[in-house]
């Protein structure tokens, strides 16, 4: 969720955004070596974690702002908050008029292309030698990296479960499934009594995508769906065209909320946390919501449990194979005024985050942790577990995939669950994306 989508705004919409948008660093220090004496420096930084979706992570947010401030007189860091998609929408707008924040949010592998090659993120290498050598989780940093250079440093490390409401489960007798039939009982089950059985803002289309990429991993197994998603074979594979025409089984057995292809994953979360719904499969950059949120009522946080995600008779996938990996880094902009500061101030959020990320907001940080002394919810203790012990971790599809493909992806995605396509169009759209090596 660690979370992908590369729309870019229709105009009306891109002009709001840039009238809004960050005003670049500024002040008495025009080569970002601010904090000095007499001298003022801001430093723009735009994240996604509002605190109505994300409190924890707001929360840590601020207090670590407020640290810096306190520690770097005349250093004052201005926050722009914005949720998921809209994220997503301005950073893409601010990069085509090259107005990136000084510092923001990025994701890996095929997502930082586009910004690396437009020279719009600078190298931050240097910062990885030092205080910060070794201290990441071995694999996160390499997936940030372009050309040789590493251009974001990761703040977390995901997976995504299938969460499940317990007493919803418990009402119609029902037990985590081990297999895919037994899941689809589940689903039956809950249908029939009218229950909602997985909640599904697919109007976002990356949610989708998590669904069909793990049918395709029970199904075709890891090695193939990663070659695929790589462009190196064919995402006509006849287990990969299988897990499309499962999809669509779902769609056709009521598993998801009614008007899922219309509705964001903001939307279906809150009917989700109201119980409205039984599952919801997403990262666990949503475990805060589940353990530590105080915003959350306690008894909707003990309700909540997790499987993963079940295997499929005769499919090759492994039961402890995930979908997931490095969530979100930070980056600094190639031409801010204060980028020297900026990067300072990434160096320091980045140490300051894995201290407070686990015990503050229930997050699993890319940085290494000792959670051996910190007492932590026992759903976030097992699905550290899992991370573990995971026998794959596959990086989110429309991440890997350069920002053409990613986009054909995404689209295909919400057309299969549309019903708009058949499972074999789905798997020759994605192979024309790749042909054209866009």
């Amino acid at each position: 969720m660690g979370k992908k989508i590369r729309a870019v705004a229709a105009l009306a919409a891109a002009l709001a955004l840039m009238m809004s948008g960050c005003v670049k660093g500024s002040g008495g220090d025009p080569e970002g070596t601010g904090g000095e004496a007499g001298q003022t420096v801001t430093i723009n930084m735009m994240h996604l974690w509002p605190e109505g979706g994300a409190s924890g992570q707001h929360q840590i947010v601020n207090k670590i702002v407020a640290e810096y401030e306190a520690e770097n007189p005349g250093v004052t860091i201005k926050q722009e908050v914005l949720d998921n998609e809209r994220y997503k929408a301005k950073i893409r707008v601010l990069s085509a008029v090259n107005e990136l924040p000084d510092v923001g949010l990025t994701w890996a592998a095929g997502y930082l292309q586009d910004f690396v090659q437009g020279g719009l993120f600078t190298p931050l290498d240097d910062l990885l030698h030092g205080e910060l050598q070794d201290s990441f989780i071995p694999g996160t940093t390499e997936a940030y990296m372009a050309g040789g250079k590493t251009y974001a440093l990761p703040l977390e490390f995901n997976i995504a479960p299938v969460y499940y409401n317990k007493r919803i489960f418990e009402k119609y007798g029902l037990q985590p499934p081990a297999t895919y039939d037994e899941f689809l009982k589940i689903v039956k089950t809950l249908a029939d009594h009218g229950v909602v059985p997985i909640a599904l803002g697919n109007k976002d289309r990356w949610t989708g995508s998590l669904w069909y990429m793990y049918l395709a991993d029970r199904i075709a197994g890891t090695e193939k769906l990663a070659s695929a998603i790589k462009g190196a074979s064919s995402f006509t594979e006849p287990g990969l065209v299988e897990a499309a025409r499962r999809v669509q089984d779902l769609v056709a057995m009521n598993a998801f909320n009614k008007g899922f292809n219309g509705l964001s994953n903001d939307e279906v979360k809150a009917e989700y946390m109201n119980s409205e719904a039984a599952m919801y499969l997403m990262g666990t950059w949503e475990l805060p919501n589940y353990t530590t949120s105080a915003n959350i009522p306690q008894d909707f946080r003990d309700s909540m449990g997790f499987f993963k995600f079940p295997t499929i008779a005769g499919g090759k996938g492994n039961i402890d194979g995930w979908v997931g990996g490095p969530g979100v880094g930070l980056f600094v902009a190639e031409n801010s005024p204060v980028r020297e500061e900026a990067k300072k101030f990434v160096k320091y959020f980045v140490k300051r985050w894995g201290e407070e990320s686990v015990n503050g907001a229930g997050v699993i940080p890319a940085t290494k942790v000792d959670t051996s002394k910190i007492e932590l919810p026992q759903l976030y203790v097992d699905l550290l577990k899992e991370v573990n012990k995971a026998t794959s971790i596959t990086l989110f599809a429309d991440v890997q995939m350069a920002g053409a493909a990613a986009e054909v992806h995404l689209n295909q995605i919400q057309a299969l669950f549309g019903g708009e396509i058949t499972p074999a169009d789905f798997a020759k759209a994605h192979d024309a994306a790749f042909k054209t090596g866009k």
